[in-house]
């Protein structure tokens, strides 16, 4: 028996932060994003012999440990390691023995929630497996509770419910970690057409995502105003590319995204940096008329919106800073696991 699941990467067109405690839980977020046919992938095979075998191809890591109701973290493949700690506290009550491979189409640190994604789908996998009696939202708020709980792990909660539902989707977050998932109904030409529209490019740097957000948080607990009023602005901007997107006027994104660009720079130190506003700069010159920072900021992959046929003119201005563009087209369909 094999079971495999995956689950997409997303985009955030907008008011990514807001979904970050504490702010969330002071004001309420909201985020539009979209998921994208990047994906993590995970595979369980059941074995009897009393051992685990964790192997993340991307990575080049593997580990092999005799069976245990507990994996001790050491700095190797600790995530996984969290999420099988979990459940079989709270599930299983006993030790599993199995091998366990993962890999994700993009690296860590790209900014489109690759460590999330990646813990919905080893989720999706042992649910599948186990025959769990999990929904969406269960899955999500367990993804969200072994990363940034249990593990304490930094960030926010956006990217869990984006794997899990996938689509286009428009997110409220509140206190006492609640969310709820706005899907969009969106025609299938203007997703294509927005597709067409935008640029994903990957800067060649990754970046760690939890010393920004870190920073984000103790603005918001000392209550520094530029960077809440700049988060209340993010927020808004999420708001007003949900409205522009259902209506249509797909030319109208990439002034948001420029606009909320703009805002998310105020939130906090290290989101950007002299090299990613060239790069956005460059962009705006050859014709688009907005973007943005995947995730956090400070690398990864940014994003841009380029009307009309001006997206060839940005791809080739964008070559001489050695990044590389990402085709694309995004998804409907979330966290999916079959058994074979």
């Amino acid at each position: 028996m094999i079971i495999r699941s995956m689950a997409p990467l997303r985009i955030g067109l907008a008011g990514g932060g807001t979904d970050v405690s504490p702010y969330s839980d002071l004001y309420g977020g909201a985020i539009l994003n979209a998921t994208v046919n990047l994906f993590a992938y995970a595979t369980i095979i059941p074995k009897r012999d009393g051992t685990i075998i964790l192997n993340a191809i991307d990575k080049q890591e593997k580990v092999e440990v005799p069976e245990s109701e507990y994996l001790e973290p050491d700095g190797k493949l600790d995530l996984i390691k969290g999420i099988y700690n979990h459940l079989v506290k709270h599930f299983t009550h006993k030790p599993l023995s199995f091998e366990l491979t993962t890999f994700v189409d993009a690296p860590p640190g790209s900014g489109l929630g690759s460590s999330s994604t990646l813990v919905t789908a080893i989720i999706g996998a042992f649910v599948e497996w186990l025959r769990l009696p999990l929904g969406e939202y269960d899955i999500a708020r367990l993804a969200y509770q072994i990363e940034r709980i249990d593990l304490g792990y930094a960030g926010g909660k956006q990217d869990q419910y984006a794997a899990t539902f996938g689509g286009v989707n428009f997110m409220e977050f509140f206190a006492d970690d609640k969310v709820i998932v706005n899907p969009l109904r969106i025609k299938e030409q203007t997703l294509k057409e927005l597709a067409f529209n935008m640029i994903l490019y990957y800067t060649g740097a990754s970046r760690l995502s939890s010393s920004i957000i870190e920073k984000q948080q103790n603005s918001i607990r000392t209550n520094q105003q530029k960077s809440v009023e700049a988060m209340h602005k993010t927020k808004e901007m999420a708001i007003l590319m949900k409205e522009a997107l259902l209506k249509n006027e797909l030319n109208k994104m990439g002034e948001i995204m420029h606009y909320g660009w703009e805002y998310k720079k105020q939130m906090a130190s290290g989101i950007t940096n002299p090299a990613i506003d060239g790069i956005y700069e460059t962009a705006r010159k050859a014709g688009a008329t907005g973007g943005k920072i995947s995730g956090a900021g400070g690398g990864g992959f940014m994003f841009f919106y380029c009307p009309g046929n001006t997206r060839y003119a940005v791809i080739e201005s964008l070559h001489k800073f050695g990044g590389a563009i990402h085709s694309f087209q995004f998804t409907k369909s979330g966290l999916s696991s079959w058994t074979i």
